[in-house]
């Protein structure tokens, strides 16, 4: 969460548009707020990976402490 909320906060101090104005200024940040969008959703993606990745490692873990009759 606090990737995300960093990312996101970081991009509206974008120095990059410093300097141009009328449609260049809004086309700068419409790219920066794709851009954002794009690393939110990557930044989600992993941490989905992530998740999926130690809920079957941990049900392999349970699976194989199961006693056996």
């Amino acid at each position: 969460m606090i990737w995300i909320i960093t990312g996101v906060n970081a991009a509206d101090d974008d120095p990059s548009c410093e300097g141009l104005t009328g449609d260049a200024l809004e086309l700068c940040r419409d790219a920066g707020d794709v851009g954002t969008a794009i690393g939110v959703g990557l930044i989600i993606t992993l941490w989905a990976a992530v998740d999926v990745i130690l809920g079957i490692t941990y049900g392999v873990y349970r699976l194989s402490q199961r006693r056996q009759p």
